[in-house]
């Protein structure tokens, strides 16, 4: 099969449903949460948030993240990203073995203070402490942007602004960085300019990623159109799980199952077997007690289709 012109020939896969798609939801037992990360490891996936290392009182879900670490457990070739939001969590994090730490900080200053009630300036400043933590440590910094192609606060963002503010987090420290549509709000044009608009500004650092959520149906368009810069990076949520509960319209993330679907449509590979991940899907949907919103989970991938 040959890949359409300009896209990547390999695309890697952070899937954060066992962190983001949970962090919403009735508390899971440790045990069921191991499971279902057990479940995205057998489908092929080497790159996985698995908890959150924030207090329990602020999101019971994520209570005894420690305890999945160790269930999981270090193996070759596995990547176990953490979320942290201050150096406390980077700390337990750390001691808990985590392979990656991710930090959140948002591009609009009205999300960052409802969402961790720092000013985005004082966020910068906990990430570089969080940076030098884990570079002592030997760990890599992932800083996912959030609301990086639109606030549902402020609006339009300009690019610019988002390229210069990844710039800072490079400069303190993070190894990588993510774009994140925290409220569903990119289009390709959006993604056009603010990929643009980093590319331009010379942000270093390895390989940007993209974050989609899927609130206005736009977010397969969306990896598409990054796919198109060379974006071969990025999150997804088994079963389109996930969403933070500070912003009005952050619905679920871009289903992993979706994403591997078209990938493997056009050729580009993932390393990820799309049918075994949809099994997974079918775990993390028992565990919440609803269906999920993937089309994909319920009705296969197209391939499926002509074979029933």
């Amino acid at each position: 099969m040959t890949i359409p012109a300009g896209l990547p020939a390999t695309v890697t896969i952070r899937d954060v449903g066992p962190r983001d798609g949970l962090q919403p939801e009735e508390p899971v037992p440790v045990a069921a949460r191991v499971r279902l990360v057990e479940a995205l490891i057998a489908a092929g996936l080497t790159h996985i948030e698995i908890a959150a290392f924030v207090s329990p009182k602020a999101v019971p879900a994520m209570a005894g993240a420690g305890e999945v670490f160790a269930a999981v457990g270090p193996r070759e070739g596995l990547v176990r990203a953490a979320l942290v939001p201050n150096a406390r969590g980077a700390q337990l994090a750390l001691e808990a073995g985590a392979d990656e730490l991710t930090v959140t900080i948002s591009a609009s200053e009205v999300y960052n203070e409802r969402n961790v009630k720092m000013s985005t300036q004082e966020s910068e400043g906990s990430i570089a402490e969080i940076a030098r933590l884990a570079d002592a440590a030997g760990v890599e910094v992932d800083a996912v942007i959030s609301c990086a192609f639109g606030s549902p606060y402020e609006g339009e963002i300009a690019p610019v602004a988002i390229a210069a503010l990844a710039g800072r987090l490079v400069d303190a420290g993070a190894t990588s960085i993510t774009y994140a549509d925290t409220t569903g709000m990119a289009t390709p044009r959006r993604v056009h300019e603010v990929l643009g608009a980093v590319s331009a500004g010379g942000v270093v650092g390895e390989r940007p990623g993209l974050h989609l959520h899927d609130t206005r149906g736009t977010a397969l368009v969306n990896a598409y159109a990054a796919l198109q810069h060379g974006i071969d990076r990025f999150d997804t949520s088994v079963g389109g799980l996930g969403g933070s509960p500070f912003a009005h319209g952050a619905g679920g993330n871009l289903a992993t199952e979706a994403l591997v679907a078209m990938l493997d449509d056009l050729g580009v590979r993932t390393g990820i077997a799309i049918e075994p991940l949809i099994e997974a899907a079918t775990i993390i949907e028992e565990l919440v007690g609803r269906p999920v919103p993937s089309g994909v989970a319920h009705h296969g991938p197209r391939s499926r289709a002509y074979r029933s």
